[in-house]
């Protein structure tokens, strides 16, 4: 499995460290808030509303650098719409390493 990482947040941000320090501040802020409601949707069982939230944690993927686990989110992401739940181990293990990375930055 793919390991999260800062690589393109150093690219994006080059020697700004200021910058970079922000858009880590914004990652630990907001990551365990969108996948707190998207458990929460997944729970109550209103699967268009966590395919939504999935869409949005797409973009943290892709900034962490895991190529593979976006396209994952993606399909998953299709299957939510469908109120299929058919990827749902695999994209969870996928947040909790985010989630894990993130706190550890």
């Amino acid at each position: 499995m793919e390991k999260p990482n800062t690589t393109y947040i150093d690219q994006l941000s080059g020697a700004n460290y200021e910058f970079r320090d922000k858009l880590i501040a914004i990652l630990k802020r907001e990551l365990p808030e969108e996948i707190s409601a998207y458990q929460m949707k997944i729970e109550s069982g209103d699967f268009q509303s966590a395919a939504q939230i999935v869409h949005k944690l797409k973009h943290k993927i892709s900034i962490l650098g895991l190529e593979k686990s976006y396209y994952l989110a993606e399909n998953y992401e299709d299957n939510l719409v469908q109120n299929s739940k058919i990827l749902q181990p695999e994209f969870e293990i996928i947040l909790k390493s985010m989630q894990e990375f993130v706190s550890c930055l």
